[in-house]
């Protein structure tokens, strides 16, 4: 057995040389023979090339199971250890919302007992309709949405028009079906606001720039980042209360407020119906009262 396996070894050898000397050119050969064979059948070289393709997919399929096991498993490690961080950290906020919570009842019932006692005059809910932005004027002059609601669905020139974040602009120009709303930004819109934490009056001014200034302030007046801006409700227009912004700088002397609104993603608005009685003619009523947003 042992003289068979080395005669066997023997007469292998001139093959092997053989082949490493000439592994290059035969390598290059078939190469060729195939370039060739394609530009005479390339039906049978495609036919070919899908036969060997077909025959190594399930041979690939099964040796990149346990690359595709071992990464789903630390894909799930790290999706584990990222929901562990996730609850501890909401844990976190909802301890913070429970303490909060507790004071805002506390809040509450003072302020419910400081109205009995002076016998507060409330403003009026305002009448809300929810219409959908069919159209934007967004431009570097003109600042403009359009709605899909007009006069026949209550919607008059003055109203504010909000979502979920704060006021986003007010009614300009109305229609039967229609209505045209002045974002914030534009350099026609004008808001008379307030500073929520020290109440300094203002007027939230647009020049067209993503943060528009507050203007027509008091000569005293201090504005640090970070304060809220909201409406002021003078003139009747607008109820009061409702968030804008907040200051995020105040170089030269003037201040400027960062919208909450993302005005790259203006769908539904509301337009709120809010008048005083006879102070200002009212509107036609929108839709049932609401909760402001």
């Amino acid at each position: 057995m042992k003289y068979r396996g080395a005669s066997v070894r023997r007469l292998a050898l001139p093959v092997t040389g053989w082949v490493q000397r000439f592994a290059f050119a035969l390598l290059v050969s078939a190469s060729v023979g195939m370039l060739v064979l394609g530009r005479i059948d390339s039906t049978f070289v495609e036919r070919l090339r899908v036969g060997i393709t077909d025959s190594v997919a399930p041979v690939l399929e099964v040796l990149s199971q346990p690359s595709a096991t071992a990464a789903a498993i630390v894909e799930d490690m790290r999706t584990l250890a990222d929901l562990r961080g996730e609850n501890e950290r909401l844990r976190a906020v909802n301890e913070r919302l429970l303490r909060w919570q507790a004071v805002a009842r506390t809040l509450e019932q003072e302020n419910l007992a400081y109205k009995e006692l002076l016998n507060l005059v409330e403003d009026p809910r305002p009448a809300f309709i929810t219409a959908r932005v069919i159209g934007d004027a967004g431009g570097a002059f003109v600042r403009t949405v359009l709605l899909n609601a007009g006069t026949d669905d209550g919607v008059a020139v003055g109203q504010a028009a909000v979502n979920a974040e704060g006021l986003v602009g007010r009614v300009v120009e109305v229609g039967r079906r229609s209505a045209r709303i002045l974002l914030l930004t534009d350099l026609n819109s004008r808001i008379p606001v307030v500073v929520e934490q020290s109440r300094v009056p203002a007027i939230l001014a647009g020049d067209n720039s993503d943060h528009p200034r507050l203007s027509f302030t008091p000569v005293n007046a201090v504005f640090e980042p970070g304060d809220r801006i909201v409406t002021s409700g003078h003139g009747g227009m607008l109820p009061p209360g409702l968030p804008l912004g907040e200051v995020i700088s105040t170089v030269g002397g003037v201040a400027r407020v960062r919208p909450y609104v993302d005005w790259t993603a203006l769908e539904y608005l509301r337009v709120l119906d809010f008048t005083l009685p006879g102070v200002l003619p009212a509107t036609r009523t929108a839709g049932p009262a609401g909760p402001l947003p």
